[in-house]
């Protein structure tokens, strides 16, 4: 009998593209059981699925009570957590992650990552992704190389998180559109912004080696900005998976129809560990919907199809 020679590292597959798409806990339906929940009915091509939002300073005691926790979800926790376990029996490669932070919380400095660990093993979930996104980064350019005010916070915040939730747990984090702009070959790229640079910092500290993917919150950043473009840089220095984002609301930036999606995507699509990150799920976007105006179903869809993934069919409730 021939026996097969294990794998090498450089031949065995990939990792699939992932595909990261935010869930959108204030906007989500009521449930009476965890089977009911949009959550439980989400296509295997979402690869992570992120919880949105959890306070950095949540509090959080246990028996899942969520009501210090920032999520927003129109029943209890104890559903959440059925609704995770049916999600997970349905399609056991998906990641739920809790996004921690956002635009709404702030407390970073005040960071329990001991609770947040407690909730993401509570409810069965498999990590965290960390939404830091300080409101004056202070960002400025000393002998070509930038340098912001938080910068060690972030770095900080990373290793806190990772110490409190080990691997295999997962922890992701959202960079801004502009993050890794001002240096190098990137250091005029548009647009002029106050985080121009902002993941830098980070993205070259050994820090980073302890996230498992990157997303680029890709949009709100104006007419002049390229989201292929922010991918490039984001991408000479983070070499994992690497989510570029696509918003379902109109926001300050070309409008991301069925067309534009495509073909941000598509510019990326060569590079075999770039994927999508989608803002968000259950958010419907105003007017009727439409190749020009699609809501958050058909923007998956769109999604799946353009990075050739697999069972696009599959419904998103």
């Amino acid at each position: 009998m021939l026996l097969m020679a294990p794998l090498s590292p450089a031949q065995a597959a990939p990792p699939p593209r992932p595909f990261l798409a935010y869930h959108a806990s204030w906007a989500e339906t009521p449930a009476t059981s965890g089977d009911t929940t949009t959550l439980a009915g989400l296509p295997g091509y979402i690869t992570h699925v992120a919880l949105s939002f959890v306070k950095p300073d949540l509090t959080y005691a246990g028996a899942l009570d969520l009501s210090g926790t920032g999520l927003e979800y129109p029943y209890s926790g104890a559903i959440l957590r059925a609704g995770i376990l049916a999600l997970k029996q349905r399609q056991p490669g998906t990641k739920v992650l809790l996004a921690v932070g956002g635009a709404t919380y702030g407390g970073w400095s005040r960071l329990d990552a001991d609770a947040l660990a407690r909730l993401v093993r509570d409810l069965g979930a498999d990590g965290v992704d960390i939404d830091y996104e300080p409101a004056n980064p202070s960002c400025v350019v000393v002998s070509a190389r930038v340098h912001c005010a938080n910068d060690l916070l972030s770095i900080q915040l990373v290793e806190t998180i990772r110490s409190a939730l080990p691997r295999p747990l997962v922890v992701s984090a959202a960079g801004w559109s502009v993050g890794a702009y001002g240096e190098g070959a990137f250091a005029t790229a548009p647009p002029r912004s106050p985080w121009r640079g902002s993941m830098l910092a980070l993205l070259r500290s050994p820090a980073a080696a302890k996230l498992d993917l990157v997303s680029i919150m890709s949009y709100d950043a104006g007419p002049s900005y390229r989201p292929d473009q922010a991918f490039r840089a984001y991408r000479a220095l983070w070499k994992g998976p690497l989510a570029l984002g696509v918003q379902v609301l109109p926001g300050n930036g070309p409008r991301f129809s069925f067309a534009y999606t495509g073909e941000i995507l598509s510019a990326v699509r060569d590079d075999p560990l770039a994927g999508a990150m989608l803002y968000a799920l259950r958010l419907e976007p105003p007017g009727p919907p439409g190749p020009d105006n699609p809501d958050y179903r058909a923007m998956a869809a769109a999604i799946c199809v353009t990075l050739d993934l697999a069972d696009c069919s599959a419904p998103v409730p």
